[in-house]
């Protein structure tokens, strides 16, 4: 896929590349066409093939994603192999998504199970609702988890946390998701895709630059020590002054004026 006029679960628009992960088909289940047109889209993306100031992951129907199509895994010939080829597939579309350098915003309605839960843990903001829930799953059908599920939920719960959230396959609630950093905030029920599609074009307008080296001082974070991170801040903001962003945006506050960054 060289563009992406064609794609049925990815769209563009206001600099916002929406990718609609699950649809009402089949229960608002993991989509396996959104995933590799979504692969592809991201692959654009961070090759600077497309430009994107913003990714808008969101579900079609009740739920954000319910998880892993069930019933297509108890149909399937040889279960291990189809197995195989999904996770193949969904983790092309995750790698891909953990490489993106624009903010990833997140509206979960619903459930968000499974592999659904496994992209909430990608998410930059992850907005949800009261009604909002989040859950493993995979313990429930004897699967261990995928797309990164094991990574990230340590991260953000911490590792005791994380093995008891997976091993007891916790049903999590969206104010208890907040607590624990799964979530960003909460909204309304009824304006949960609204307010992410909000959040969305508002980074999508902003100063895309900087929010680049935002995430990439974060993602150098992890390994380095508090030396190497200074180190690396001096080299980012002193990068920034100079850039076109960074001129805007202090010629902007000096002349009282809002920045235009687009």
């Amino acid at each position: 896929m060289t563009n992406i006029e064609s794609a049925n679960y990815v769209h563009l628009e206001d600099g916002v590349l929406r990718i609609t992960v699950a649809t009402e088909a089949a229960g608002t289940s993991l989509n396996g066409d959104a995933m590799t047109e979504g692969a592809a889209a991201l692959r654009l993306l961070n090759a600077d093939e497309l430009r994107a100031g913003c990714v808008l992951l969101v579900g079609s129907g009740p739920n954000f994603c319910a998880g892993g199509n069930v019933r297509a895994f108890a149909d399937a010939p040889d279960r291990g192999a189809y197995v195989r080829e999904v996770a193949d597939a969904f983790h092309a579309f995750v790698s891909e998504l953990a490489a993106a350098t624009a903010p990833i915003v997140a509206g979960v309605q619903g459930w968000a199970a499974g592999a659904g839960m496994s992209i909430v843990c990608h998410a930059d903001v992850a907005i949800g609702g009261r009604a909002t829930k989040l859950r493993p799953a995979y313990p429930g059908i004897g699967f261990t988890p995928d797309g990164g599920l094991t990574w990230t939920l340590p991260r953000i719960v911490g590792s005791t946390r994380a093995r008891d959230i997976l091993l007891n396959d916790s049903i999590i609630n969206g104010e208890e998701a907040v607590r624990l950093g799964i979530l960003s905030r909460l909204v309304g029920d009824d304006i949960i895709v609204s307010e992410a599609e909000r959040l969305a074009r508002t980074f999508a307008a902003g100063p895309t630059a900087a929010f680049q080296g935002v995430k990439a001082l974060l993602l150098q974070s992890e390994n380095n020590t508090l030396a190497q991170q200074l180190a690396a801040e001096t080299e980012s903001i002193s990068a920034a002054a100079d850039s076109p962003t960074g001129r805007e945006g202090v010629d902007a506050f000096v002349e009282k004026r809002r920045p235009d960054f687009s």
